[in-house]
């Protein structure tokens, strides 16, 4: 995993890597989100050690992206329900999924990702704020954000590449 201090790397992929970044959490968050929300059930899903399962709900609660419920009283038994910080990656979810099937199955997809209301697959596209276009990688550009200019002034530097330099098709 990458270190906790971003002395040299003002970004918020870097930041969420830490987070999401290990293989087994977002296959607990995928699991979480579309079937096994249960402890014995996501550990069967998985085939993880319970030991190392643990410590990543422990993980995903603490951040914030899992919260425990009791589903029954005796003997405590809980459930691993995901929070609006959790569902605010469904995107990013389905995205490599996409990407997944589109360069790794090549038997086609293993799972679908389909719309409950009317079965339709999901597509993602990303759309300009302002005007509304949809853009792609190639028209897309980066460029120092507010907390790159206040990480700069903290550390008495110009924001740089790491740091949000603007580039063409970058993030």
């Amino acid at each position: 995993m990458l270190e906790r201090t971003y002395d040299t790397q003002v970004c918020s992929i870097a930041r969420a890597l830490e987070i999401v970044g290990e293989r087994w959490t977002l296959l607990i968050l995928r699991d979480t989100a579309f079937r096994a929300r249960r402890f014995d059930d996501l550990q069967r899903s998985l085939g993880l050690a319970r030991n190392v399962l643990t410590e990543r709900l422990q993980r995903l609660c603490d951040e914030g992206l899992l919260e425990r419920k009791l589903y029954q009283e005796r003997p405590a038994r809980y459930e691993y329900v995901q929070t609006q910080k959790a569902r605010d990656l469904f995107p990013v979810l389905a995205g490599l999924i996409r990407w997944g099937d589109k360069y790794y199955a090549p038997n086609g997809p293993p799972r679908l990702i389909l719309h409950r209301g009317c079965g339709g697959a999901i597509v993602q596209k990303s759309f300009c704020a302002t005007c509304g276009a949809e853009v792609t990688a190639n028209e897309a550009e980066s460029q120092p954000g507010p907390g790159a200019w206040k990480a700069a002034a903290d550390s008495n530097t110009t924001p740089g590449h790491d740091q949000g330099q603007k580039t063409a098709g970058t993030s």
